[in-house]
């Protein structure tokens, strides 16, 4: 098998290589030296930036993945095929470099097998544990026919097509089943978290933003593969995710503040602490600013207008998970929590990592599907743009097909 232009010397690929290089030294170093040397975790503050970013943003990112896969596979949305392989292969490195950073963040990780044979059905990590493993495998299962297409492996491809809808309910269960229960696991400790962060809903508060999160990441994958491999970015069905996205947020937005008042909590973010400016921040830039943006057509069928938007959600949502997993919890050891170079070495090197197993698999395998491997492309005027609908959205994809 040939790869062309694999050692073709450009700035990314060295950017790459370097962060991967120095996350390699500092991963020797973890598992050489121990946590307590090569980290600045402490009893009582255990998770930091790999539990913060590396687990609990890299599980959100990748829930584009059962989002865009239920909606072509359960509810039939035809018109959203051409951008399901890219947010399942997404969300199939995403899964595979959170079990990454888990493995780096682990006291013992050889011990991570213990899951599979000492149950422990009470415990929340354990439906995590089980979820994570089974999901990825589902995901490697619904982007295996892009590998089979490829060796044209044409039996193994049928019996994958064959059990295909069964594959992605499945994962639509699993991924939901634990972007909650990465929330349950907050429940326990209540004196803990600042009042701003902690409640009774924290699971379902996960699973919303994850689903805003996740349709943007598919906008943002799909923009920065159409600037790396000049292909036409997909603008009439990001559109479409686009107004999924204001309505998404706009309910996470209402839930988070009725929680707030609920609890009688409202009154923590008019107080004059590091926490409020942090809430501020992430409700304001993450969700507030990209809703009225998105709000406006004609930021919808823009494309820097999507990226922004998308960009902006997407800080939100990390600050939501890096908020909720380290600024709610300094409150109680009384101590700031600073991530140490090893730290974010290792966490700088998955997320190199990622992009560049995607680049090489989308480079040599065929993900965006015969449309993009053709250059059969639609351009929609902005009028057509703004009468697009369901039967639209069927019409062109029909059009499309017809041309390849």
């Amino acid at each position: 098998m040939k790869f062309p232009g694999l050692f073709k010397i450009t700035f990314w690929k060295v950017v790459g290589v370097v962060l991967m290089v120095a996350g390699l030294v500092a991963a020797i170093e973890r598992f050489s030296l121990g946590l307590g040397a090569t980290t600045n975790l402490k009893d009582t503050f255990p998770w930091g930036l790999w539990i913060g970013f590396d687990i609990l943003v890299g599980v959100g990112l990748a829930a584009g993945g059962f989002t865009i896969a239920a909606a072509v596979y359960i509810f039939n949305l035809e018109k959203f095929r051409p951008i399901l392989r890219p947010t399942i292969l997404t969300a199939f490195l995403g899964y595979l470099l959170v079990i990454a950073g888990l493995m780096v963040d682990l006291g013992r990780p050889w011990a991570i097998w213990h899951a599979l044979i000492y149950w422990n059905p009470r415990s929340v990590m354990f439906e995590v544990a089980w979820c994570v493993m089974l999901y990825t495998t589902v995901l490697a299962l619904e982007f295996s026919p892009v590998v089979l297409e490829h060796f044209k492996l044409k039996r193994a491809l049928k019996v994958i097509k064959t059990i295909t809808i069964p594959l992605v309910v499945l994962g639509v269960i699993l991924s939901t089943l634990h972007q909650s229960s990465l929330g349950s696991l907050f429940l326990i400790i209540p004196s803990r978290m600042h009042p701003l962060w902690y409640s009774n809903i924290i699971p379902f508060l996960f699973i919303i933003s994850c689903v805003a999160a996740g349709l943007c990441m598919t906008i943002f994958e799909s923009f920065l593969s159409s600037r790396a491999f000049g292909r036409e970015i997909e603008l009439p069905l990001h559109s479409q995710l686009a107004k999924i996205v204001v309505v998404v947020l706009a309910l996470y937005f209402t839930v988070r503040i009725q929680d707030l008042i609920n609890r009688d909590a409202l009154h923590y973010i008019f107080e004059p602490s590091y926490q409020s400016i942090m809430f501020i921040g992430e409700i304001v830039l993450g969700v507030v600013v990209p809703f009225i943006l998105l709000l406006f057509e004609r930021v919808r069928t823009n494309k820097a207008g999507l990226f922004y938007s998308s960009v902006l959600v997407l800080m939100g949502f990390v600050a939501h998970r890096m908020n909720t997993a380290i600024t709610s919890m300094e409150q109680w050891p009384a101590r700031t929590y600073v991530p140490s170079w090893q730290e974010l070495s290792i966490t700088l090197a998955l997320a190199a990592f990622g992009f560049v197993a995607f680049s090489f698999i989308a480079r040599y395998f065929e993900v965006f599907g015969k449309v993009d491997a053709q250059h059969v492309t639609v351009h929609p005027s902005l009028a057509e743009t703004r009468a697009l609908d369901d039967v639209a959205g069927n019409a062109i994809l029909a059009s499309v097909n017809s041309k390849t």
